[in-house]
């Protein structure tokens, strides 16, 4: 029997997922083990190829190939990892090295891709646009970040990572010019501006307290809070001006919103009738999704990247 192998690296835990045909509903076998990602690269890799050999002595089954999604790219020219939050990953050839212990192909994508991947091939864009050509995976919850998935003339799938591994980091184009400073350098980045830790801060700023996004939105929903006001207020505006970027740019079929700020029931309502002022077009019509798969995603996203 043919099998689909995905592998999902985090920082403290590691998933694999055995599916006997790209579905949700086709899973074989799944495991997850710590990666006690402090004791270094080597041990990770010792890790991930330790998780495949139980993988194997549980089930019987042996992989043709794995796909891995990890915390950060593959940069394509160099075939060392980039931009990894496991930063003991960052210029280390992973995929070489997994695939020569292994002794079989290895594809990698970071997690955003994989969140795409899943939800366009067994997710939520299979119920409104399974049709698609293009979809667009956004992740918004600690960081921002997204993975653009295509459709090529033979229907199958495919992560458009571009010529530097970096298509779809959306979450570091310029939103707010001189903005709050980003670890990539420059100021005011999408991720500034609408991830998780950047709601709060902005609160913490205009009302001196502290809280976290959950009560900061249950205070804008009473009404008693100017500050919490503000706060979801500009997140509106600014997801409608980010979002139009992505759609007047690459016009895809559906984008689909991940993350614990994916949470918000507004941005589905008030959010893209806010986007309706920048878009390029008439009208907004992009379907802005919740997601299907929850935290599956990523490990059935990987698997994924097998299914040729």
């Amino acid at each position: 029997m043919q099998t689909f192998w995905g592998i999902d690296l985090g920082g403290t835990k590691i998933e694999g997922v055995i599916l006997s045909k790209p579905s949700p509903d086709a899973v074989e076998f799944r495991k997850r083990i710590d990666t006690e990602a402090s004791k270094g690269y080597e041990h990770i890799v010792d890790r991930i190829v330790e998780i495949v050999q139980i993988m194997q002595s549980e089930t019987g089954y042996s992989p043709e190939a794995i796909g891995l999604g990890t915390p950060g790219t593959l940069d394509p020219v160099t075939n060392t990892m980039k931009g990894c939050n496991t930063t003991c990953l960052n210029g280390k050839p992973l995929r070489d090295d997994l695939s020569n212990r292994l002794g079989i192909p290895v594809s990698i994508a970071n997690d955003a891709n994989c969140f795409a991947l899943a939800e366009a091939q067994l997710g939520v864009v299979q119920d409104y646009a399974p049709n698609y050509r293009t979809v667009f995976g956004v992740i918004m919850g600690t960081g921002v970040g997204g993975g653009i998935v295509m459709r090529g003339n033979d229907g199958q799938a495919f992560v458009l990572n571009g010529m530097q591994g970096i298509g779809g980091e959306w979450g570091h184009n310029v939103l707010e010019e001189n903005g709050f400073p980003c670890y990539c350098g420059k100021q005011g980045c999408v991720e500034q501006v609408l991830s998780g830790p950047a709601l709060q801060r902005y609160y913490l700023e205009k009302s001196g307290r502290s809280l976290k996004l959950p009560q900061i939105l249950k205070n804008y929903e009473e009404g008693n809070d100017a500050a919490a006001t503000a706060t979801i207020e500009r997140l509106l505006e600014k997801f409608g001006q980010a979002i139009t970027t992505l759609v007047n740019v690459l016009d895809p079929d559906a984008i689909v919103i991940g993350g614990g700020v994916g949470n918000i029931d507004l941005l589905y309502s008030e959010g893209v009738k806010r986007a309706e002022k920048y878009v390029f077009n008439p009208t907004f019509s992009t379907p802005i999704l919740r997601p299907k798969l929850g935290d599956s995603a990523g490990v059935f996203g990987a698997a994924m990247l097998t299914f040729r």
